[in-house]
This record gives structure tokens, C-alpha cells and sequence, in this order.
């Protein structure tokens, strides 16, 4: 059976958890064609990624006479299906917040994709994010295309689930992943109870080659955190700026590195400054996997106050380094951090809780930090084993087909 992958840009140094994903389907046997829709090489930073990148299909490298040609064939060959996907289209738009136009657009990838789908002889579609590319996909779908299913992440799809059709999606696919049980559970509120079997948690994954070479340094006897992610305002690193500035009132020492990069660049930088923190936090801008795998392991801890979220595969990676991790109480990271055996959780805008748990992290003793670590280890090496969620996928896939 060959699969297709869609995904809006593809790969990311951010989206090295769907790389890991369709590699450990391979290992399994499936043939996997890779597509995004947007083009991302000048995005890349990350060897494997580049590699990756060598074997995507990108939809909109395509000149837009091909995608129109693409419309009309698609119109000409099965009129009723077209109608049927373009009243969808629209009905989707409507009541979207990105508009009819831009759900024409999705209308003519969605026809082009068909086409390249029919050409490779794909059987199965699975898109990530519940957005624009399970967009693409039902409306593939509708034209005529493989049935699909697609995996929910969150928290964009939670917070406007009407506007992003998610019952209409959930209603044609096959079959929908949610990353955790938190997630599967705002996915049911979006459907008729009839349509909950369909909903599976599968998890995001850390590949076995994170962790190694074993075992892991201990916990370093140095005053150094780090916090992993996209520098936007629901990541929370505004809020960890300020309880930083109390610790440095209080008179403690300790380094913060913020790895990553976001439209809140520049504001972060400036209050870094403001603040007087130069000398306590350092901004570096994305890293390649094998950089961010370096750094975790410098640090005592991993730091991730974000009031939004889904499950964030950078808290895995930290306990399959034997870190602890300080992040809140939302979305699926309690199924993830357990308060004072992994790591710290504390309410999501909280300053003062998050200060109190850095303080926590900074005057711990290391064999605290240490066996916190290695229970996050153990929980890692239990619930999000690469090959056992890809074969939960190949299960699904392979369902009643």
C-alpha cells in the first residue's frame, strides 16, 4: 500500500516529529510520498531535513497555468464531484476567518493534489494539522481522490473549531489521530457521538537515537535552563522574562537560553535589555536537532510556560535526556509532567508560581533533578516509543481496507 503525507510546509526544524513518524512507518514497510504544500528551503537548517526536503513533493513549486489546467481537468473529467467539492469549498470559506478566496485556492491544490495522488497510485492521504491541509484533504477526497485522515496537534484547531469545518472533516475521514487525551477529548465535543470511534490517540514520538550515546551526563552542576520553542506570545516568554528579573532582584544567579526564533523576536530582545538581563539570557534563533540535543543536556532544566498548546514534542526530548522540565497546567502536558516526580507544573500566566519553580530548579539538589530526570526517562521509554505509535498508524491505515 503506498501512503501520502501532507503537510503545509514540510520539513521544518519544528516538524522533526513528522519526519521521525513517516521514517518509522518505512521501517514498517509502507511507502511513504512526501508533499507540502508551500515550498520551505529556505527555511532548512538541519541536514536531515535537507535530505528530507530531496525527497517532497512541493504542490505550489508548480507554475499556476499547471494548477489551472490542473482545475479544468478536474471540472471536465467528473463535473459532479468538482461541484460538489466547490460547494463545500465554499461553505467552509464562509464561515471561516481566512475567507472564500482562500478557499478557492485550497479548491486548486486540492485538484492538483488529486492528480499527483492518481499518478503515484497513492491509497491512503494522512494530513498533519487539522487546518488548511485537512482542508485540502476533504476537498481532495471529494473530488475523488484516496481516503484520507489527519492528525489534530492543537492548540489552533481547539480554538476555533467551527471556523476550521473540524466536523466536516472529521466526518469524511477515515479515520483522526489526536496526540493526546486531552486533545481526542475536544475533538469529540466537535462531532456527534457516532463519529468518536474514529478518533485515536497516537503519540508524538523522540526516535531512539535522541537519547544515545547512553547514558546520558548527570545533571550539571551549573546554574543553566533553557527554554525550546517558536518565540511567539503564547509560548509564555514574556512572562518567564519577568519572573527571571525577580530572581535577579532576589540576588540569584543563573543563565536562560531562549533556542528558537518568532515574530516576537525583536520585543523579547528589547526587554531582555530593558530589563537588564543581557548577561542572564541569551536569544540563539532555531537549532538544528542535534544542537538543541546538545544544549538540553547542558542545562538543568527545560522551561516551557506556554498558556497554549498541544503536547510539546521539545518536553519529550528533554526527558529522553534525563531532564526535568518546568511547564503548566494545559492542554496535554499533565499527561506529560507529573508536579514533583518529572518536573514542576504550575498555573499557566502565573509569574510568581513560575518563579517559584525556577527557584526550585536553581537551589535543587542534583540528585533531585537527577531522579526527576530519569522518571521522565522512564515515561518517555514507556508511552512514546517511535515503532509502537507508527504501528498503531499502520493499523489504522490498513483498517477495513
Amino acid at each position: 500500500m503506498k501512503i501520502a503525507y501532507l503537510v503545509n510546509q514540510y520539513p521544518l526544524v519544528s516538524h522533526s516529529f513528522i519526519r521521525r513518524e513517516i521514517q518509522a512507518l518505512e521501517n514498517l514497510g509502507l511507502l511513504i510520498h512526501r508533499i507540502s504544500i508551500r515550498s520551505t528551503i529556505h527555511k532548512i537548517i538541519d541536514m536531515a531535513d535537507k535530505k528530507e526536503y530531496s525527497k517532497t513533493t512541493v504542490l505550489l513549486s508548480m507554475p499556476f497555468i499547471r494548477l489551472t489546467t490542473f482545475l479544468v481537468l478536474a471540472i471536465v473529467s467528473h463535473p459532479y464531484s468538482f461541484i460538489k467539492a466547490a460547494i463545500l469549498a465554499f461553505q467552509m470559506g464562509w464561515k471561516s476567518k481566512s475567507g472564500l478566496l482562500k478557499h478557492v485556492i485550497y479548491l486548486f491544490e486540492a485538484c492538483a493534489l488529486k492528480i499527483i495522488l492518481r499518478k503515484s497510485e497513492i491509497d491512503h492521504l494522512h494530513a498533519h494539522f487539522g487546518t488548511n491541509t485537512a482542508t485540502v484533504a476533504i476537498l481532495c477526497y471529494i473530488l475523488g481522490g484516496p481516503p484520507y485522515s489527519f492528525t489534530v496537534h492543537g492548540p489552533e484547531e481547539f480554538d476555533n473549531p467551527q471556523g476550521l469545518s473540524l466536523n466536516e472533516k472529521i466526518r469524511y475521514a477515515k479515520f483522526i489521530i489526536a496526540v493526546s487525551n486531552y486533545g481526542r477529548s475536544q475533538l469529540m465535543r466537535q462531532c456527534h457521538f457516532s463519529l468518536w470511534s474514529k478518533i485515536h490517540v497516537i503519540h508524538c514520538t523522540v526516535d531512539e537515537s535522541f537519547a544515545e550515546p547512553l547514558p546520558v551526563p548527570a545533571v550539571p552542576d551549573n546554574h543553566r535552563m533553557i527554554c525550546v520553542g517558536r518565540l511567539c506570545e503564547q509560548k509564555g516568554h514574556l512572562l518567564l522574562l519577568e519572573a527571571l528579573n525577580e530572581l535577579k532582584k532576589q540576588g540569584m544567579d543563573f543563565e536562560m537560553i531562549f533556542a528558537g526564533d518568532g515574530d516576537l523576536r525583536d520585543l523579547i530582545e528589547q526587554k531582555i535589555a530593558h530589563l537588564q538581563l543581557t548577561d542572564h539570557v541569551k536569544v540563539t534563533g532555531w537549532m538544528t536537532e542535534n544542537e538543541v540535543k546538545r544544549e538540553i543536556i547542558k542545562s538543568r532544566a527545560l522551561v516551557l510556560p506556554s498558556f497554549a498548546e498541544g503536547l510539546p514534542v521539545v518536553i519529550m526530548e528533554a526527558f529522553a535526556l534525563a531532564r526535568p522540565v518546568i511547564s503548566t497546567y494545559i492542554a496535554g502536558i499533565p499527561e506529560l509532567v507529573e508536579n514533583n516526580v518529572n518536573g514542576y507544573l504550575i498555573p499557566a500566566g502565573s509569574i510568581q508560581d513560575l518563579t517559584d519553580a525556577l527557584r526550585c530548579v536553581l537551589t535543587a539538589d542534583l540528585a533531585k533533578l537527577q531522579k526527576m530526570g530519569d522518571h521522565g526517562f522512564v515515561k518517555i521509554k514507556e508511552n512514546h516509543n517511535n515503532l509502537k505509535e507508527a504501528e498503531k498508524i499502520k493499523n489504522l491505515i490498513f483498517m477495513d481496507s
